[in-house]
């Protein structure tokens, strides 16, 4: 089990995470909580996943989780989908998706399930932008979400020379430039920062837009490929197996 309490404060709103197999609740005063949650690959399984989101539901103290992922691509994603449906479908998941899907994961999950994956949560940043991912996902209607929007800070991404460039013309951090990239290009970006200077950086994103020239300059910086792992990396397969352990089932 992975347990974090983390309190935030910035711009009047306070952000809370409490983590039982990664879940995670954002108050706002205006607009009440949102519930975000994943499923560890241990709880994989028809019958056994629904313990898992059954048990996140008492940990949060709600009776609704506002979107519920699949953690990994491994282990029984079918029957841990199914369960994800049927708690969709019965009111306590108002949207399922999964995370760290590549094509040929998401392809093949969405074809032999009832509800495609309303969101997918990918590496995503300037670096390694997913242009084939998004391809499928526009096809099957899902959405990306980005974790790493800004590399965890690798790459030199603060200090790109392009994003420095596009930052200075427009008053605004390479971060910044960074994040806005993402946002224009329709991806749900959470940054994580525990910094309270950084965190207004990251809210003040909608004074300012990117003109082509700047869309354009900042899609070279793309590798097309992960700066942290390789999900069809057989090695990386078998850590993530042994990981297992890090969330026990849920019982």
């Amino acid at each position: 089990m992975v347990q974090r309490e983390m309190t935030k404060r910035g711009r009047g709103k306070k952000y809370h995470s409490s983590v039982y197999a990664f879940s995670s609740k954002i108050r706002c005063g205006h607009c009440g909580s949102w519930y975000g949650s994943k499923v560890w690959h241990s709880n994989y399984g028809e019958g056994q996943t629904m313990k898992s989101i059954d048990e996140s539901l008492r940990k949060l103290q709600t009776d609704h989780i506002d979107l519920m992922l699949l953690h990994q691509p491994y282990c029984d994603r079918y029957g841990a989908y199914r369960d994800l449906e049927k708690a969709y479908k019965a009111g306590k998941l108002r949207a399922i998706g999964v995370s760290n899907f590549f094509p040929d994961h998401l392809v093949d999950l969405a074809s032999n399930m009832e509800i495609a994956p309303m969101v997918n949560q990918m590496e995503t940043h300037v670096f390694d932008q997913q242009r084939e991912t998004r391809r499928f996902m526009d096809e099957l209607g899902t959405r990306l979400m980005a974790w790493a929007p800004l590399a965890e800070g690798a790459n030199g991404l603060f200090s790109n020379p392009t994003l420095t460039q596009i930052g200075e013309k427009h008053g605004k951090t390479a971060a910044q430039v960074a994040l806005r990239w993402l946002l224009q290009n329709d991806v749900i970006i959470i940054p994580k920062t525990v910094h309270k200077q950084r965190m207004q950086e990251n809210l003040n994103l909608f004074d300012f837009e990117l003109d082509a020239d700047d869309m354009q300059a900042i899609a070279t910086l793309d590798t097309g490929h992960s700066l942290f792992l390789d999900h069809h990396d057989g090695e990386v397969t078998k850590q993530f197996m042994e990981w297992r352990a890090v969330v026990k089932p849920t019982e």
